[in-house]
């Protein structure tokens, strides 16, 4: 999945030119942020927080207010438009940013009608739109006429893509396509991604292990720690490099390929689309513990940097390289283990990414199938005879998944899909959508919903 910097800077940060509240202000400037800059929400929160020197609770009530405004967009959206006298493209963007503050204030939060009205007013007000806040009450009083559970009845009243769409927030189009593969599972599915994650912590083998983290063993992972709870970058070994920040399934990803059987391995180790650099970190520690060394290629330079950082004091790294997968800087059959974590839609990462779903297009399929089957035929011409790929995606989008795998194994009498789901025996119901492959889901693993195919090069 391709990726912005890691810290992005809010910029033009809007003063209030009267009594706002801090914490939704600050929530406003996330949403500004988010659409005017093309940022993510979870690398903006961070710094918006530490610009308005919030508290833990002010921070807790910004991240929810933020995040699950973005999540429930669709929804509000749809609300919003039988409440406003107008189409909502007419409506300016800021105001409109706040109506969904307001309204997600009013429906999903337990939040006063009266105080969730009157602090967006003033926000509307603060931010310097006076003409505005009258029209904004009015609106947000029609919107508290009801409940969700009422305006669901409403505006979503079957199991149509467009109903789950409305109920669900997620565009329809990407309904169409989790339902191909979810099945009569898609609700929960959709459900799921609307959930809060939790923050999964990683402790990287040599480096620290998962008793000095705080927090819940993760269910699969061996590494893997839930944190119960405050800033991760205040965990001392996370604060060292030696853990970090990664969800379990990415944690599954990387144990997968290191437990394939591979014959005489000369522990020459690759990971072709590094960034941001989290599965190469897991990958080189368990490269080290197998006598193996692990290079991590990036076509990115920023994302590059950013592995490089990742993997900075880590044992087992040949190297971080700026290189394009597609023509990697490697003899042909030289490479015994190869991970490609493929750029993808991120489909399967929407509770961490809610703004993700409103960006991605139908059309942005295509580009992307095109990408990953040449990404994959260039890592199975690049690994050894005997040599494995796992190929894996942060999507369960057919096209990016079986699709891809099936297209190489149409062209292609060297390569054999073996049993990806015998490498992971611990994690239950995780069939993929082709014999062979893995699945991991949010709605029943807790995990992003990574897809797994291990490919092994015969000849």
């Amino acid at each position: 999945m391709t990726g912005r910097p890691a810290k992005p800077r809010p910029r033009g940060r809007t003063k209030a030119r009267g009594p706002v509240d801090t914490p939704r202000l600050a929530a406003f400037e996330v949403l500004k942020t988010v659409r005017v800059d093309d940022a993510y929400a979870n690398l903006v929160l961070p710094a918006v927080i530490t610009h308005f020197s919030l508290d833990p609770r002010d921070a807790a009530f910004t991240t929810e207010l933020a995040s699950g405004t973005l999540r429930r967009r669709g929804t509000y959206d749809a609300i919003l438009a039988r409440c406003v006298d107008r189409g909502l493209g007419k409506v300016e963007a800021k105001v409109l940013d706040a109506l969904r503050l307001g309204t997600h204030q009013l429906l999903s939060m337990r939040v006063p009608a009266h105080a969730a009205i009157s602090t967006t007013v003033d926000l509307v007000r603060g931010v310097g739109h006076e003409g505005a806040a009258g029209f904004t009450n009015a609106v947000l009083r029609k919107v508290a006429a009801h409940d969700l559970d009422a305006w669901l009845a409403t505006l979503a009243p079957d199991d149509s893509d467009r109903s789950m769409s409305i109920a669900y927030s997620h565009p329809e189009w990407i309904v169409g396509e989790l339902k191909l593969v979810a099945g009569a599972e898609v609700g929960a599915l959709l459900a799921a991604d609307n959930e809060p994650p939790t923050v999964t912590l990683v402790a990287r083998p040599g480096r620290s292990t998962p008793a000095e983290l705080p927090g819940v063993p993760t269910r699969y992972s061996p590494y893997g720690v839930v944190l119960d709870g405050g800033r991760p970058d205040a965990v001392p070994a996370v604060a060292e490099g030696r853990a970090g920040v990664q969800d379990e399934g990415s944690q599954l990803v990387a144990l997968a390929l290191a437990r394939a059987e591979v014959a005489d391995d000369a522990g020459r180790w690759v990971d072709l689309c590094a960034g941001p650099g989290g599965k190469a970190a897991l990958l080189a520690a368990l490269a080290v513990e197998r006598g193996a060394r692990l290079l991590a290629l990036e076509v990115a330079p920023h994302r590059a940097r950013l592995v490089t950082r990742a993997l900075d004091g880590a044992a087992g790294v040949a190297g971080v390289a700026v290189a394009d997968g597609r023509r990697p800087p490697l003899a042909p059959g030289s490479v015994d283990r190869i991970l490609l974590d493929a750029p993808c839609t991120g489909l399967g990462a929407l509770r961490r990414r809610p703004e993700a779903r409103w960006r991605r297009r139908p059309e942005d399929l295509l580009d992307l199938v095109l990408l990953q089957r040449e990404l994959l035929g260039r890592a199975l011409d690049t690994v050894r005879p005997g040599g494995v790929v796992l190929y894996a995606t942060c999507s369960p989008v057919l096209a990016e998944t079986s699709g891809v795998v099936r297209s190489i194994l149409d062209t292609r009498a060297d390569v054999v899909l073996e049993d990806a789901a015998a490498l992971l025996p611990e994690v239950p119901d995780a069939a993929g959508p082709l014999p062979g492959t893995l699945q991991l889901w949010p709605h029943r693993h807790g995990t992003d919903a990574m897809f797994l195919a291990l490919l092994r090069r015969t000849a």
